[in-house]
């Protein structure tokens, strides 16, 4: 199996523990050449050279027309890593490849590079939308040595917001349920996901989620794993429950269509590998 447990999924800090270091703003780090996260809606642009992928390395390239200021994030391989966004029709010159993060099967980025991008990702995103202070509309400024800020008006303090979901795998007997979005790929089939509600439990949130959006009852939850989900901040917690009665009944919105599979009969496309929602079909199915 690739991943063989949820720690090892892409995303996850576990991949690149011994080569990567998160950073601190204003600890010091940054300010000359690394290597460079850049990207482009939703890929990321790499250096392509016979058939092998590298991130750009020593300062910002002089044809990128930045469409956010370089943010140093950490160090990688005992050099600054830098996040920078590009315009989407910013045009790319040979050697360099828009390389997207959603590829749907087998990925060209490998691990190391995909939790890089997510990591890039999840910083660019905080500093994109903590400009300004979401109770007053004051100005923010750094609190030192984090990634938290202020607000200069009222001193109310924010934090990198991560957002918690569930996603379960439910089973009856030798069958399991999946779902679909109208908006994914032909064919394409997952598990039920969603966002944690105000008071809830994140057990609360499995049962809340499958009956609303596949309209049946599940018992004898188990936690397997979790995953972070750069896109734009989520945090994945995984579950497998068993069926415990009711009907199919979806209402359309969420999804457009829920059906039991088995081993033997798939759905025609599943999740890519990178993801929990594929990694807990591959182990509890």
């Amino acid at each position: 199996m690739k991943y063989p447990s949820a720690v090892n999924l892409p995303f996850n800090g576990e991949i690149i523990k011994d080569r990567f270091t998160l950073a601190r703003p204003g600890d010091g780090l940054g300010g000359g050449p690394g290597y460079w996260i850049i990207i482009q809606g939703n890929a990321m642009v790499v250096k392509e050279e016979q058939g092998a992928i590298f991130l750009h390395e020593g300062t910002l390239p002089s044809w990128l027309e930045a469409k956010s200021e370089p943010l140093c994030f950490g160090s990688w391989q005992n050099s600054p890593i830098y996040g920078v966004v590009a315009g989407k029709n910013q045009i790319l010159p040979a050697p360099y490849v828009a390389e997207p993060f959603n590829a749907a099967e087998d990925d060209r980025l490998d691990e190391s590079f995909l939790t890089l991008g997510g990591l890039a990702l999840q910083t660019l995103h905080w500093e994109r939308n903590s400009a300004v202070c979401s109770r007053c509309g004051g100005s923010l400024q750094r609190i030192e040595n984090t990634w938290g800020k202020r607000c200069q008006s009222c001193a109310y303090e924010h934090f990198p917001h991560i957002s918690p979901c569930v996603i379960v795998l439910v089973k009856r007997g030798d069958q399991f349920l999946l779902g679909r979005k109208s908006v994914w790929p032909e064919g394409r089939y997952s598990l039920i996901a969603g966002f944690l509600d105000f008071g809830e439990s994140l057990e609360e949130c499995v049962h809340r989620e499958v009956m609303e959006e596949a309209g049946v009852e599940v018992e004898n939850l188990r936690y397997v794993g979790s995953q972070n989900w750069p896109f734009p901040s989520q945090l994945m917690a995984g579950f497998v429950a068993d069926y415990a009665g009711g009907e199919i009944n979806i209402d359309g919105e969420e999804l457009e269509d829920v059906r039991w599979f088995s081993r033997d009969a798939m759905p025609p496309s599943l999740p890519a590998k990178r993801s929990i929602a594929r990694w807990i079909i591959d182990s509890y199915t």
